[in-house]
């Protein structure tokens, strides 16, 4: 006797046992566009959601008459309004906000991938987005034909990074001079250019971007190919120009016209020179008048900090050279100065006069340079922040020459003494560790002193050898300090 069918439920048809695969593909289509709609929801709840439609209002009317009272706690009504789940067109699309509010929304979206995302949704955003977009950084990889796509695409961009840091020139396409042109034609309104690892630029790319009449910021950094005939040809269309940041630019060597140019014509207000080979102290001294619109100088001179240990000549000096140090820099506000190597007895002082003619100085760093703290602390009484980056050295004393840091408890005590606005400081000691028992030059007791003088908020000491518990414990009753960093400090005990 067979099985009993009756008992088994009956099987259902093929047909709606599977659904229809177009329909399925239409199903994944629209829950896309509503989590991409929906996604933009978080960067509006500080606007204004707009007036919505004669039906939604009408509807959201009725809901609030028949709702209780707790309905008026909620939250506000969300920026889109959708229709129920069985009719998939929302009640409120993209198309029906205004392009005001759209621009506040895309102003609120700071990630790059956030933005890409959201310009595909609708063709009005992707037009919005290539008017708003303001800002993009490259890498390697782009071909110049996509270069040229994605400039016409963001004409109204202000700020271009391109940055090839840990790529070859062999290693993917880089940017050439033919893509300067391309950026300077398309992207009239830039403001804000920085260049990295360019290694397939030289002048004739960089002369395109006299072109960007509005450009205030230029950052160079590692162009080998760059000489100073092609910046000084720059800096003829650039009048606008007010920041310069040159870094490991090897072919800038020899001329100063481009220094004597923005010196009488130009409107630098920041100047930043680092590792340069080609350009020494003395060139700056050729600025001129621009010394007198500067707020912020950076120098680093490119030299192995082992010169400093032992007697060095600085061999960019020239003893027939006049050199005029009769310059104005009332304005300058921040200074970095690292490795300059001078001799403190002889004629060749450099950039060291720099430091105490700056009345206005509120932010120094002096990197393995010796100055006087002391003189420096009489004319520079707004100085707000301070870091000291020191080796120890020969000085002549009354007992004789002594070996020791340029920092004295005498410099200490005129900080204390004349700089009453102080509030970071910091000391990097390098080379104690050789020297058994390290000469510092001054003595915690001091350090403490000036903790308490002076309103300091921030202290940094590194290689600090010479700081123990004791000190530490005067530290404790600092009256303003908020931060303290210890680094390779041996001295110092858990307790």
């Amino acid at each position: 006797m067979g099985p009993n069918l009756a008992s088994y439920p009956a099987q259902p048809n093929k047909v709606q046992q599977e659904p229809d695969r177009h329909r399925r593909e239409g199903t994944r289509r629209r829950r896309a566009r509503v989590r991409a709609r929906w996604s933009v929801e978080r960067y509006t709840r500080e606007s204004n959601p707009p007036a919505l439609p004669p039906a939604c209002a009408a509807a959201t009317s009725s809901s609030v008459a028949s709702a209780p009272a707790l309905f008026f706690s909620a939250p506000p009504l969300p920026l889109l309004c959708y229709a129920p789940r069985n009719n998939p067109k929302p009640a409120v699309s993209f198309e029906h906000l205004s392009e005001e509010l759209i621009i506040k929304i895309l102003k609120k979206i700071t990630r790059t991938s956030d933005l890409n995302s959201l310009s595909l949704v609708s063709k009005q955003l992707y037009t919005i987005d290539a008017e708003q977009r303001a800002a993009i950084r490259l890498g390697c990889g782009l071909a110049t034909e996509d270069f040229l796509a994605l400039c016409s695409r963001f004409p109204n961009l202000l700020k271009v990074e391109i940055d090839y840091s840990g790529s070859t020139p062999g290693n993917g396409n880089h940017i050439d001079n033919q893509g300067l042109f391309v950026l300077s034609s398309c992207c009239t309104l830039l403001n804000d250019i920085t260049l990295t690892f360019c290694s397939k630029i030289n002048d004739a790319g960089i002369v395109c971007l006299s072109y960007c009449k509005k450009l205030i910021s230029l950052k160079l950094n590692s162009l080998p190919e760059v000489t100073s005939s092609g910046l000084l040809m720059l800096f003829f269309g650039c009048k606008a120009l007010s920041s310069l940041f040159i870094n490991d630019c090897k072919g800038i060597a020899g001329s100063t016209e481009w220094l004597e140019y923005l010196g009488t014509d130009g409107s630098l207000e920041e100047l930043v020179v680092n590792n340069c080979q080609g350009i020494s102290q003395y060139d700056f001294l050729k600025f001129g008048r621009g010394w007198m619109k500067l707020k912020k100088f950076e120098f680093e001179n490119k030299e192995s900090l082992w010169k400093h240990f032992g007697p060095s000549h600085d061999s960019s000096y020239n003893a027939n050279c006049v050199y005029k140090y009769d310059l104005c820099c009332q304005n300058l506000e921040d200074l970095r100065l690292a490795r300059l190597i001078t001799e403190p007895e002889g004629p060749e002082i450099g950039l060291r006069f720099l430091p105490r003619k700056c009345k206005a100085l509120e932010r120094l760093c002096l990197e393995y340079m010796l100055t006087d703290m002391i003189v420096l602390s009489q004319s520079c009484k707004n100085l707000k922040s301070i870091s000291l980056w020191m080796i120890p050295g020969l000085f002549h004393e009354p007992d004789g020459i002594v070996f020791r840091m340029g920092l004295t408890e005498e410099s200490l005590e005129a900080l204390a003494n004349n700089c009453h606005l102080l509030q970071d400081v910091e000391l990097v000691f390098t080379g104690v560790e050789h020297w058994k028992p390290p000469e510092i030059g001054f003595t915690q007791e001091g350090l403490v002193k000036l903790m308490h003088y002076c309103p300091i908020r921030a202290l940094t000491l590194n290689g600090a050898l010479f700081f123990n518990d004791k000190g530490m414990k005067g530290l404790s009753s600092a009256p303003f300090l908020e931060t303290h960093s210890l680094i390779d400090s041996k001295e110092i005990t858990d307790y």
